[in-house]
Formats: structure tokens, sequence, C-alpha cells
């Protein structure tokens, strides 16, 4: 089993990176990124024409300067798979960089480190040297030359419209290297907000936690027994009865019932708040005070949350525990005079567990992720909202960030999964 889980656990890794991969690709080539924004931005004067320098510069908006430094800070200027190795962590960040391109036969460039007078003289070869300043600030910085063609392969891709400069002069660099990435625990930060990716799902993760661990114990308390209840009492008024409840709740989806609560309960008769995670004046309230505000603002959205998933575990153990009531181990123990209750629970009810145990794991997915669009309905500023918001946002890096953080949650549930399975079913011997 030990080496079973250990293959699983070398596997979360190479999934993560396929995954993330082919997302971040996606992003990457999709239209309307920050890039892409932000040069539209730049082509707009005020009242929403098209400004002067853009008619000058042919639809351009801003100069290549310009435009290759907003290319820098959003990653653009590198090409995907390498955008995305310095996403991962594998291969560094260069940060605060300044350029200048070497003038016409000339063989050195000066420039100045950011935020100090310290004054750097680079060589067409790469080396540099401090001319005036403080000589220990570049013991912090690298400097560097871009060939021509290297000039020309950036320009082609932030300007793959128009015509192309006949030459290109080659450019010295000066930029502070860091591997900063998923690998050192860094998810970037986000190009809308300007806030560390991490930061705000930190902050998004108290609310999700609390509906998800909320949905899963009443869920799990409620439908395991009510599942045992009607195996036992199949075919009686109350299996029937509750199997329409069920089923009814099973057929709404809880971003309708969400609606209709909101419009019923919530609008028109004013029993339940119908937005937000608490009240506005929530930190000025008692202790008791708070504990009835959070209530009071989390029965509609639990009731949302619990409604769909109460059907598939009822019937679930319901099933599982009527076909192993009819296997011949059971009818074999009562015949030998085991009490019936005994054959229910002690041998009948730990086999029908184990389906029940496969899907545990991929709870702690529902504890973080959340669902969206009832958090949409609800106003519930969660992890779920901020995905989804990132997404209209064209938000990349908390795409990702969220993407990869999600991911890693599900393949960690399903190796919990397969642990929990093991644990029930001493049968299952994973070689």
């Amino acid at each position: 089993m030990r080496d079973y889980f250990i293959r699983r656990l070398l596997l979360v890794p190479i999934t993560l990176f396929g995954l993330t991969l082919l997302v971040f690709l996606i992003t990457r080539f999709a239209p309307g990124g920050p890039l892409e924004t932000a040069l539209r931005a730049g082509m707009m004067g005020q009242g929403g024409e098209t400004s002067r320098a853009s008619r000058e510069e042919g639809g351009s908006g801003i100069d290549d300067a310009a435009k290759e430094a907003l290319a820098s800070y959003y990653g653009y200027d590198q090409s995907a798979l390498s955008a995305y190795f310095t996403w991962l962590g594998a291969l560094p960040r260069q940060l605060n960089k300044v350029q200048a391109e070497f003038p016409e036969g000339e063989d050195t460039v000066t420039l100045t480190i950011p935020g100090s007078v310290t004054r750097v003289e680079i060589a067409r070869d790469g080396s540099a040297k401090v001319t005036e300043g403080d000589a220990a600030l570049m013991e912090e910085w690298d400097a560097g030359v871009e060939s021509p063609d290297e000039v020309a392969e950036k320009w082609r891709r932030l300007n793959p419209d128009r015509d192309e400069p006949e030459s290109f002069a080659p450019r010295a660099l000066l930029y502070q290297s860091r591997f900063a990435g998923v690998l050192q625990g860094y998810l970037g930060e986000s190009t809308r907000y300007n806030e560390p990716v991490w930061s705000m799902m930190v902050k998004r993760f108290p609310i999700s936690i609390y509906y998800g661990v909320i949905t899963m114990i009443v869920t799990y308390v409620i439908c395991i027994p009510l599942g045992v209840l009607k195996a036992i009492k199949h075919r009686t008024v109350l299996d029937t009865a509750s199997s329409i409840l069920v089923f009814i709740g099973y057929a709404i989806p809880g971003y309708v019932l969400g609606a209709l609560l909101v419009v019923y309960l919530g609008s028109r008769l004013g029993w339940f708040p119908i937005m937000d995670f608490v009240s506005e004046d929530f930190s000025s309230l008692s202790l008791w005070g708070k504990i009835k505000d959070l209530v009071h603002h989390s029965v509609l959205p639990l009731i949302c949350y619990l409604v769909g998933s109460f059907a598939f575990l009822t019937m679930l153990m319901k099933n599982n525990l009527m076909d192993n009531l009819a296997a011949d181990y059971v009818r074999t123990a009562a015949a030998k005079g085991v009490p019936y209750r005994t054959a229910v629970f002690r041998h009948a009810f730990r086999n029908s567990i184990i389906p029940i145990a496969t899907t545990f794991g991929q709870n702690i997915t529902i504890f973080v992720a959340g669902s969206l669009l009832i958090e949409k309905i609800f106003d519930i500023d969660g992890f779920g909202l901020l995905s989804f918001n990132a997404v209209l946002e064209r938000d990349y890096t908390v795409v990702m960030g969220t993407l990869a953080f999600a991911a890693f949650l599900m393949l960690l549930g399903n190796i919990i999964s397969d642990v929990l399975v093991a644990l029930v079913d001493p049968r299952v011997s994973f070689k």
C-alpha cells in the first residue's frame, strides 16, 4: 500500500504540470488579455476618441518603448513556454528592468539603477562597470545585451500586424533577477488589482470553508442515517415520502432555488438578508449578536448548498445497504441466529459505506471552491466568486492561481478517498 500511495503522490506534480500548462497556453492566446486591455486604453483619448498619438503611429496609441514596458510588466515579452516556466518558478523573473539601445557607432551605453543615482556603463559584450555612485548596488543587479535578432523577435511578438523596420539596434539591459513562482510559493499579482494572488485567496478561504464544512457535516449527519432508515423501511410511507422530497430537491438546481429564495423569502417577505456574508455593523455587535447575524445570513445559502447533495448521498446509502442486506453473508448470519440489528450495523453497514468513502475526499475541493453561482446570487465574496470574476475580468494571474490550488486539492482529495477505502474495506490491497 505504501508503494501505491507514493506513486500516486508522485503523479500529483506531473498532473498539475500538464493541467496548468494547458490552461496557461489557453489564457496566453485568448483575446482580451491584460496587455490588450492596457494597449486599448492607451489608444483612446478623452471622450472615447482615438488619441492623436494613435493616429500618428498608425493605430498604436503608445510608442514602442511604452508598449515593451507594458509587455514586460505583464510577462508578454517572452515566448509562451518561457512565460509559463517563469510563472512556475523554474526560470528567473526580470524585475525593475531598464533598457536602452546602443547609439550607432557606439560600443557602450549608460543606464541608471532605478531609485538611485548610480550609473552603470554596459558594453556590447555584456560587461558592466559603475561609473558614478555606489558600486555595491551592482551586487543586486544583472546586466546584459539583447542582440538585434532578439529585439526583432520581441517586436514581432508585440506588433504582428505592423510593417517591420529594416533593422534593429542591439539593446543594453539592467535588471534584478529572482526566482519567484509557484515552486517558491508565489502565485503572482493580480493584473487588475495589483494585489498578491495568494492574499486575495486567503481572504476568501474562511467564507468558503465555513459553508463547505457545514454543508458536509449536515449532509453526512442527515443523509447516512436517512439512507439506512429508508433501506430498512423500504416501500413504506416513510420511504416514499422522503424519496419524493429528496428528488424534488435534487431536480431543482441550487442557483435556481437561490434566486427564488432571494425573491420571496428575502426581498418580498424580508425574513432573511439577500446578500453579503455578514452585516455591515458586524464588528460592533456583541458575541451573541455576531453569532445570530452570521446564522441569519447563512440560512438561505446553506439551503442551496444542501439541496443538491441530499438526494445523491441518501439514495447511495440506501441502495448500497439494500444490496448488502440481500447478500448471502447477511442471510447466512441471520440464519445462524444473529439479531437483525447486528446483521445490519455490524455486517452490512460497513460494506455499504465503501462507495461513500470513495467520494469523501472530493469534498476537500468543495471546502474551498464553494459554488460560484450561489456566491454570485447572494453576493458572497468567496473563493468561487473570486475565480468567476477573474475569468470575466481577464485577470489571468488570479485564474492560474485559483486553478492550481483547486486542482491540487482535487488530486489530494482523490488520494484521501483511496486511503479511506483501504481503511474501511480490508479486502482492498493496493499493489
